[in-house]
C-alpha cells in the first residue's frame, strides 16, 4: 500500500495534507474510510453554544452556623471531666503543651498525645458531619413528611 510522503505512518495517523482547523482526518491501515475527530464536549446549538453542567457549584453549601454550633456542640461534651477527673479537651490541650516542651523532637509513637489527638478530632468531625446533615436537611425540608 503506497502512502503519500506527507502522511505519518501509524495506527491512527493524520494526513498533513488534509489538516485544517475544523477537520482532522485520521487514516489507518485497519480502517477503510477516514474518520473525523470530534470534540465530545462540543454540542452544536445547545444552550447557545455554551457548555452546561448539572453539577451545583456550591455543592458543600458551607454555612458558618454549622461550623459554630458544631464546634460548640463538641467542645461542651468533650470538656466534661469524666476521664479520671480530666476532660478530653483538657487532656488533648495539655498533651500539646507537654509535646511542645521538647519541640524539635516529635512526639513518640507511645505518647498519649496521639490518642487524644485522634479521639478529639474524630469526635469533632463526626459532630460537624451530623450538624451539616441536620442543619441543611432542616433548611431544605428533607425531614418533612
Amino acid at each position: 500500500m503506497a502512502t503519500p510522503t506527507s502522511t505519518v505512518i501509524g495506527l491512527a495517523t493524520s494526513s498533513l495534507s488534509s489538516l485544517n482547523r475544523n477537520k482532522i482526518t485520521l487514516n489507518s491501515a485497519f480502517l477503510r474510510s477516514s474518520t473525523i475527530a470530534r470534540n465530545p464536549l462540543k454540542v452544536l446549538q445547545a444552550s447557545g453554544g455554551k457548555y452546561t453542567c448539572n453539577f451545583q457549584r456550591d455543592w458543600l453549601r458551607t454555612d458558618l452556623n454549622v461550623i459554630g454550633f458544631g464546634l460548640i456542640g463538641w467542645l461542651a461534651p468533650s470538656s466534661i471531666p469524666i476521664i479520671n477527673g480530666d476532660s478530653l479537651t483538657g487532656l488533648f490541650f495539655g498533651s500539646i503543651g507537654t509535646e511542645l516542651a521538647h519541640f524539635p523532637t516529635p512526639p513518640a509513637l507511645t505518647s498519649p498525645f496521639w490518642l487524644w489527638l485522634v479521639t478529639w478530632h474524630l469526635g469533632l468531625f463526626i459532630c460537624l458531619t451530623f450538624g451539616q446533615i441536620g442543619f441543611k436537611g432542616r433548611t431544605e425540608d428533607y425531614f418533612e413528611k
